[in-house]
């Protein structure tokens, strides 16, 4: 460790020792979180309509507030853009992260307050640090540049009260000025609108710089690394930046993009870092280099609930705090929070992996899984069988998705999988046979629902052009930043889409098993 890093780390020291301490507090913190969250918006409109004056505990809290979607507080997020005060929140709320899924249009406006701000994503981001050195003590973090490369929406004014951009613009354009010391590129470039001109600016700005870290979405990462690589003509990127120590990562699962950093970046001094940063809140960490589960951050101004997965979307489902949640469950994760939302689904799921301290892997989204014939197959089993596959066959995955495709006997059916590859395995009705043979080993439903065919067939591949999924997001003016590919699908509305895009470009694949061309109708 360099004299600068050494010396900056000790500014760190307390807060690992916080850290330690998560395993024996954390029912206590959270109790902490709910009341000091109840007290502070008692004054609020929300807080006069649920009388938040006369809750005492987390029962009166369940009982009394009901769960809430984002159309719930749509009408209160209005008011509050428009400058009215102490709405959900007891403050004026002037910055909202934009989000919009891949899967609608639709915009949400999800409130940052200064509390969430500092008290939770920022806090997250000195602890993703905290524990990175903790695990690394060669470390050499503050001696070089930080690549930070954010979302696509950079931050414009909804009103004269309010701005809104993706989290990641807001993150940057309110950071503390000395942070821009160690990070590159400039504020200018990374808050730049237009996709395809940030990534050549980013390029043009940072290639000669001395960088160690990196931070984003894998996906749009590995688009950056492979421009960097182009630009200067270079096969790894140690070629390009020989101190490459970390990647901070998040947004969605690293798992597919695993060997393909590992064959760009083929260090032994190169460590992955998991983060689960949303724009409702920053949730996780990875604490442990050896596990791939988040350490669940209970202290960052958000009390925790949680849905069993068989009951999200009925009508009166078991909610439980944090303190109730088992390991190997699927929940739907609800969460209130110093940026004002109460009881809010947001829409992930999680898997516990363990207790005290609670650690979890992200599993899904509550819409995005396949369960057309009761096989309930999660994006976790998906990208961990596409990986398994993969590795096996030599191939390199880009980018996949995959919907349920019913035949003539509607009881019976098969997953369809619309796969982009970088690389190709020598046979692709082996990799079908193989990824089947995975996600069977990996879920136990599908297995079930596989034994001799008896409700799904043998999964089949469509073999997606070079660029299917970019022209498709850029259709959608939904390039780079935090957008993403929905992995899986309960229905055919999304792989219909990319399917079309297909067969306009005229991509010709010869049928075999598990193969299909975009223009053999379908069964």
């Amino acid at each position: 460790m360099d004299i600068l890093t050494k010396t900056i780390s000790l500014l760190f020291r307390q807060r690992q020792r916080e850290i330690e301490r998560f395993a024996q507090n954390t029912d206590l913190i959270q109790r902490k979180q709910l009341h000091a969250l109840i007290a502070r918006a008692r004054r609020t409109e929300w807080g006069d309509k649920y009388d938040y004056k006369s809750i005492r505990n987390y029962e009166d809290f369940r009982q009394r507030v009901p769960l809430q979607a984002y159309d719930d507080i749509k009408p209160y997020i209005a008011r509050m853009i428009n400058g009215e005060k102490n709405i959900l929140w007891p403050s004026v709320v002037r910055w909202y992260a934009k989000s919009s899924g891949t899967t609608n249009d639709k915009s949400k406006f999800v409130p940052v307050t200064n509390e969430i701000l500092r008290g939770c994503h920022y806090k997250g981001g000195f602890d993703c640090v905290a524990l990175y050195l903790r695990n690394t003590p060669g470390s050499h973090f503050f001696s070089k540049k930080g690549l930070i490369l954010g979302g696509s929406h950079s931050p414009s004014p909804l009103n004269a009260e309010a701005h809104c951009g993706d989290l990641s613009a807001v993150l940057l354009q309110n950071l503390n000025p000395l942070v821009n010391l160690i990070r590159v590129p400039s504020k200018r470039i990374i808050l730049m609108d237009e996709w395809e001109s940030k990534i050549k600016a980013i390029v043009e700005s940072t290639w000669n710089k001395d960088v160690n870290s990196l931070s984003g979405v894998p996906s749009w990462m590995l688009v950056l690394i492979k421009a960097i690589l182009r630009k200067t003509n270079k096969e790894y990127l140690t070629d390009v930046w020989p101190n490459m120590e970390v990647f901070f990562h998040g947004g969605i699962s690293f798992e597919p993009y695993r060997d393909q950093y590992k064959a760009l970046i083929p260090s032994d001094k190169m460590h992955y870092v998991e983060t689960y940063n949303a724009s409702e809140g920053f949730f996780g960490i990875q604490d442990d280099p050896a596990d791939q589960s988040l350490l669940m951050m209970p202290d960052y101004g958000i009390f925790y609930e949680f849905i069993p997965m068989n009951e999200t979307g009925s009508e009166h489902p078991t909610v439980l705090p944090l303190e109730a949640v088992e390991t190997g469950k699927n929940y739907a994760m609800v969460i209130s929070t110093a940026g004002g939302l109460w009881r809010y689904q947001i829409g992930d799921t999680v898997r516990f992996t363990s207790l005290f301290p609670h650690k979890f892997i992200i599993s899904g989204r509550t819409k995005h899984y396949i369960n057309a014939f009761g096989e309930e197959l999660m994006v976790d089993n998906a990208d961990k069988a596409i990986s398994i596959t993969s590795r096996e066959t030599g191939a390199k995955v880009k980018e996949y998705t995959a919907a349920p495709l019913f035949l003539l006997d509607k009881a019976k059916g098969r997953h369809q999988w619309f796969i982009e590859f970088d690389v190709m395995p020598p046979s692709i009705s082996q990799f079908a046979a193989l990824l089947d043979k995975h996600l069977q080993e990996l879920n136990s439903d599908y297995e079930a629902k596989r034994y001799k065919d008896i409700s799904l067939q043998p999964l089949e591949i469509v073999v997606a052009r070079d660029g299917a999924f970019y022209d498709w997001l850029k259709q959608k003016n939904k390039l780079g930043g935090q957008h993403k590919i929905p992995r899986l699908g309960n229905d055919r509305t999304h792989i219909e889409e990319l399917l079309a895009i297909n067969r306009r470009e005229g991509n010709i694949n010869s049928r075999h098993s598990g193969v299909i061309t975009p223009d053999t109708p379908h069964l």
